[in-house]
């Protein structure tokens, strides 16, 4: 059953709120400036860094084989990175030849989500009635259920807790070189993983689980005392409570994940000895890269700058709307001044919003330009005196001065 619960927040209170938004509105200005400026810089060094990486990377033909050529050098090749470690899950016992294993790890909790419903009062307060409701399902950690506004019918509790993990192999060759840490961790193509434990494992977990149960719940009785009643393994799930398909409060579920120990990989690196290190560009950026699959090295850059594109791109999306918002916080006063005039509030707010808007978007092209005129002074000039023209011949009367001369040099 949903919780409800009515909030009136004065007129006078209201103002007060909207005058201390204007010290975060100017927060979140200044980090929305930043970030698009550092992201027009970014982008541009990256292409560099990119441009520069293509042109002195070569492409290593044979990785089976150790070439003292090409020692120092940026190339690109392909081959099965391959490991023998044997990693080891030291609560479940849990032993497997991978490059990666991992487990995930779930309650069945209850959860409390808040809804919202604002009314705007003739006298200029506001009305808010905050709903709370409640259900049950999986969660990656437990909730604390005491600070729930309905804690009666919604107590939380779990019947075991373990940690998230993740191992990762020491060793992974790549023909006749090996990879590290930073590269071996790109290698992410995870697939199911049978928790395939020991009976004495199940059993001891079985009896811990069923203890933990019973402090919480009633005592089951006709159980099996021979049996795994409190744990399951299906697939790549491990099941901690009574009935894996009738979830209670406090079950776990932990399903476990598996990198298989050999995965064709194509790697763009700086050969050092018998592994590989980052190259570092002229303006210091870096690069060191593993992708899944065969590539081909034009193929490789390609897709860099691609993404590299797309996300200057998103950042400088994220960015307006940013500066947006923090225009509407610093003047979101004066729409909460004429709440006491509710029809003068709608036309102010209207107004407030779409001039924070062109002032956001105006002021995010000017530093956007500006950061090109830094970062690329000659593209930046060029676009600056390409636009200035444009200004001139169709907002300062250029065109018809453009036309008076057509006409004189006839």
């Amino acid at each position: 059953m949903a919780y409800q619960e009515t909030i009136t927040t004065g007129y006078g209170s209201r103002v007060k709120q909207s005058f201390k938004s204007i010290a975060t509105g100017f927060t979140l200005f200044l980090g929305a400036t930043a970030m698009l400026w550092w992201n027009e810089g970014n982008s541009v060094k990256t292409a560099d860094m990119l441009e520069e990486a293509q042109g002195v990377c070569v492409v290593m033909e044979d990785p089976s084989k150790k070439d003292a050529s090409l020692e120092g050098q940026l190339v690109c090749g392909t081959a099965m990175a391959v490991t023998e470690d044997l990693l080891t899950d030291k609560d479940f016992g849990l032993s497997v030849n991978a490059i990666s294993m991992k487990r995930k790890v779930e309650y069945y909790q209850w959860h409390e989500t808040k809804t919202e419903e604002t009314k705007e009062k003739s006298d200029g307060s506001e009305k808010k009635i905050v709903t709370y409701d409640y259900r049950r399902d999986w969660s990656s950690t437990p909730i604390g259920s005491s600070k729930f506004k309905q804690h009666y019918g919604h107590v939380n509790v779990v019947l075991a807790e373990f940690e998230d993990g993740e191992q990762w192999a020491e060793h992974v060759s790549f023909g006749a070189y090996s990879l590290n840490n930073s590269l071996i961790h790109s290698i992410n193509t995870y697939e199911p993983l049978r928790p395939d434990l020991s009976d004495d494992v199940l059993r001891q977990l079985d009896k811990t689980i069923q203890a933990s149960y019973e402090r919480h719940y009633t005592k089951k009785e006709g159980l099996n005392s021979n049996d795994l009643n409190y744990v399951h393994v299906s697939d790549n799930q491990l099941y901690l409570g009574l009935e894996p398909g009738s979830p209670t409060v406090g079950d776990v579920r932990i399903k476990f994940e598996k990198v298989a120990p050999s995965h064709e990989v194509t790697v763009v690196a700086v050969v050092n000895g018998d592994g590989f290190g980052p190259f570092k560009a002229k303006n210091g950026y870096m690069l060191e890269k593993l992708v899944m699959g065969k590539k081909d090295m034009d193929q490789f850059f390609e897709d860099e700058q691609e993404t590299n594109t797309f996300n200057t791109w998103a950042y400088r999306i994220l960015g307006i709307i940013m500066v947006i918002g923090a225009l509407k916080l610093i003047f979101g006063f004066v729409v909460t001044l004429t709440k006491i005039v509710p029809f003068l509030s709608t036309i102010v707010g209207w107004g407030v919003g779409v001039i924070c808007t062109v002032l956001g978007v105006v002021w995010s092209l000017i530093v956007i330009a500006i950061a090109w005129l830094f970062y690329r002074p000659i593209v930046g000039i060029a676009l600056l005196v390409i636009a200035g023209i444009l200004v001139w011949i169709f907002a300062l009367g250029g065109k018809n001065k453009l036309k008076q001369l057509s006409v004189n040099n006839q």
